[in-house]
């Protein structure tokens, strides 16, 4: 038996996948959205904080900390509060691009960039979850999927004898896959595989784009 069919052998849950990642990361999304000021937030102040937080209870209500219950309804759960925490996040940007662009005198710069770094920080979060949640169909099925199957490429899956046997990506290198591509605006050590994979890819890229280079014209005076 070859080592990529033990890596779908020996995964018949998510005991290396552990969900407390996920659930204190999407408390720290909520919290960065509770911090943003209200002309930043879309809608009433606590509404979609309320809201998220609502489907963050769904989501744990319907799994378990290793093995997932009800894979399809902790799968739409996720996908529906990427969603809602990704709108706010779009909205929170136009609204800063705004106000540097064309909103005219700036009276708290300081603010400004608090607010950007906020963005960016809830866009690493966003398209972490985001990739963890699609990745060959989700956690669940990337525990019995063959690995040819994947939206991306881990270097562990090119160079399986530097892994331990059973080696699958966890949450934690979703969350890095992100952070990378944010603030590379590409690509580093995985490499996406399927045309949604580059999409969402690029997509992060211009997002955090955005975020930074209003951060850095306001930090050098480029802007009034």
């Amino acid at each position: 038996m070859n080592k990529t069919t033990s890596y779908t052998l020996n995964r018949t849950s998510l005991d290396g996948d552990p969900l407390w990642h996920v659930e204190i990361t999407v408390g720290l999304a909520l919290l960065l959205q509770l911090l943003l000021p209200d002309k930043f937030v879309a809608g009433p102040r606590y509404a979609l904080p309320l809201l998220e937080a609502l489907l963050l209870i769904s989501l744990y209500l319907t799994s378990k900390h290793k093995v997932l219950t009800n894979p399809v309804l902790r799968h739409i759960n996720s996908l529906t509060l990427v969603v809602f925490i990704g709108i706010a996040n779009i909205f929170a940007l136009q609204q800063l691009a705004h106000i540097l662009l064309i909103g005219g005198h700036v009276d708290d710069g300081h603010g400004l960039i608090l607010t950007a770094m906020n963005i960016f920080l809830t866009n690493v979060i966003v398209f972490g979850l985001l990739y963890w949640e699609i990745d060959a169909g989700g956690p669940a099925k990337r525990t019995t999927q063959n690995l040819r199957e994947r939206d991306f490429s881990f270097p562990q899956m090119q160079n399986p004898e530097l892994s331990p046997i059973g080696w699958l990506p966890n949450f934690v290198d979703y969350i890095y896959l992100s952070l990378t591509n944010a603030t590379a605006f590409s690509p580093t050590d995985t490499m996406p595989l399927t045309r949604l994979a580059k999409v969402l890819m690029g997509v992060q890229s211009l997002v955090s784009l955005a975020a930074i280079a209003l951060v850095a014209s306001r930090a050098v005076n480029i802007l009034k």
